[in-house]
């Protein structure tokens, strides 16, 4: 088949993880895979004047290699503007994965394919038009939620809409790890981002209460925005790691706490119980599908909370903790991308035949 998916920038996003993933793939089995996306924003007046305030330089945006197996596959647009027919190749299928991509897709003739959105999130955000983003769930497009969350909530703003599931996966060849023994001292680790929903407060209250009874608690963290003067001291913290990096600081934690509001899917997730790490996680995206209490906890948003579960897994014996790193990773391994990618192509051709 040939395949075009239409992203909004290709940048370090869990949801471009996604696409990026589901593209190899493809290309791997014989399919011919386009990526289109739109070069990143340049740095505004508003964005320099603040970093000139807080005396730092601003840094670049952290490049992403994630589409980088695609060579010229991947199109980047000359500029900022929306995707339109000229862009794109004809195709048998086109992939939204965005709002405003499912706007762009949404115009597009049927030589470019037929027309999908892949739901990777409920986009409903302040900083969004939310009355677009909405309308774009009522579009003739097929659509392919990756949670029952996202489905569900989907259906609430367009209850006639028909969405399939396209549950995420991890890669196993990447997210990996041998059998371990919990650390000494006690590591927990977790992703840093500045959005609001990923309430990082949460993280670096619970981590500042956990060590008023565990003093020596190692934090490690990752993300791809700059270490601040409120991070939690002592946090060993890696901007933007190479991908090959990024197992390597799951494993090395034996906690992984996934403290956000809401989310899609939530990636980090089965990243983390891949390389072996349970997790203790709030009520958000997939959590509820993936953790059932004998790979991680689920935990209301209350740092005291997660300080105090923190505190038991400390206190654990060691073959306690040995069964739920193990636990872990076992329902990753329920989660392949081969499976998945297996799932998408059987809705494409579905679609095709119809």
């Amino acid at each position: 088949m040939r395949i075009t998916f239409v992203i909004a920038v290709a940048s370090l996003a869990g949801g471009n993880r996604v696409v990026a993933t589901y593209a190899r793939l493809l290309k791997a089995r014989g399919h011919e895979v386009t990526v289109v996306s739109r070069p990143r924003p340049r740095r505004t007046l508003r964005d320099r004047l603040r970093a000139w305030r807080r005396g730092r330089p601003l840094p670049p945006h952290p490049r992403s290699p994630l589409f980088d197996a695609l060579g010229d596959s991947h199109r980047v647009l000359d500029r900022r503007r929306p995707v339109v027919a000229e862009d794109l190749p004809d195709a048998d299928v086109v992939i939204a994965t965005w709002w405003e991509t499912a706007e762009w897709v949404a115009a597009l003739p049927a030589s470019k394919g037929r027309k999908f959105y892949l739901l990777q999130d409920v986009e409903l955000f302040d900083h969004l038009p939310v009355d677009r983003v909405r309308a774009t769930y009522a579009l003739p497009l097929r659509k392919l939620a990756v949670s029952d969350y996202i489905r569900d909530r989907v259906r609430e703003e367009a209850p006639d809409s028909e969405i399939d599931l396209l549950p995420n996966a991890v890669d196993h060849a990447v997210f990996d790890a041998p059998p371990r023994a919990r650390g000494t001292p006690l590591t927990v680790g977790f992703l840093h981002s500045i959005a609001p929903r990923k309430r990082i407060g949460l993280a670096f209250d619970a981590v500042a209460s956990a060590r008023l009874r565990l003093p020596d608690l190692r934090v490690i963290s990752f993300g791809t925005t700059p270490a601040t003067e409120d991070f939690p001291p002592d946090l060993i913290y890696r901007r933007a790691p190479p991908q090959q990096e990024i197992p390597k600081l799951y494993a090395a934690c034996d906690l992984w706490l996934f403290t956000s509001a809401h989310e899609g899917f939530g990636l980090p997730l089965l990243e983390a119980m891949a390389c072996r790490t349970p997790v203790l996680a709030t009520s958000a995206g997939a959590a509820p599908d993936l953790i059932d209490g004998r790979n991680g906890r689920l935990l209301p948003p209350d740092p005291e909370a997660f300080s105090a579960e923190i505190e038991t897994i400390s206190r654990m014996d060691p073959t306690e903790w040995r069964a739920m790193s193990d636990a872990a990773h076992a329902t990753a391994a329920a989660h392949s991308w081969e499976a998945a990618t297996d799932r998408l192509l059987g809705y494409l051709r579905e679609e095709i035949r119809s």
